[in-house]
């Protein structure tokens, strides 16, 4: 297999998730801001939607989406599940990891795209610059549901630490690198936040 790695949230997300579950695999890191992405081969050969990251099985195929890595690379090393063992605890998973992409991850990112990615994203996609303040604060309305919901949690999810965590603390990380800093009167984003920065796999942010 073979991941292709570039700058950015959503491949940190799963760079962050191998590093836990102590998978390594070959490299290619793609120039993002060059535009390698958006144009042949990447776009053509590997992923048509122009982005990254990207994982190639060992049959030449390709995988890309997120969840869709994460979720391959967790059932072919099952060890240290970061998914779920039980058809429950996958289910709670992915309801969590939705609701944090829905909700945090992508208002987060668009209001970047949106206002301080302008130069980069404009050319590439359809920008709406009137959104990005409103966008911004979807995401900032999404951790203040959260913060809510995690008092008594150690993790998202409960007790077990799983891609929820991994995505929403790549996405926070990028954020705050970016003008969108968690608010500090989100006492308990904030202390999951520290207890996230805190564990070996969390190398410095990707910008």
């Amino acid at each position: 297999m073979k991941y292709y790695h570039s700058v950015g949230p959503n491949p940190r997300v799963v760079a962050l998730f191998m590093a836990e579950k102590g998978i390594k695999l070959p490299q290619v890191d793609v120039d993002l801001r060059g535009g390698e992405n958006r144009r042949a081969p990447y776009n053509v050969d590997i992923n048509p939607a122009g982005q990254t990251p990207a994982l190639q099985l060992d049959d030449g195929s390709y995988l890309t989406e997120i969840t869709a890595i994460c979720e391959y690379l967790d059932e072919i090393h099952p060890n240290n599940s970061l998914i779920g063992t039980t058809a429950q605890e996958r289910a709670e998973t992915r309801m969590w990891t939705r609701r944090i992409d829905l909700n945090i991850c992508e208002p987060l990112t668009n209001g970047f795209r949106y206002a301080e990615g302008l130069p980069l994203f404009s050319n590439r996609m359809r920008c709406l610059p009137e959104a990005a303040d409103g966008l911004k604060a979807i995401a900032q309305d999404g951790l203040t549901w959260l913060n809510g919901l995690i008092s008594d949690r150690e993790f998202i999810a409960g007790k077990r630490f799983t891609l929820a965590d991994i995505l929403l603390f790549a996405f926070l990380d990028f954020g705050a690198s970016v003008g969108q800093p968690i608010n500090p009167d989100l006492t308990h984003i904030n202390n999951w936040y520290q207890r996230m920065k805190s564990r070996p796999s969390m190398a410095p942010a990707v910008a």
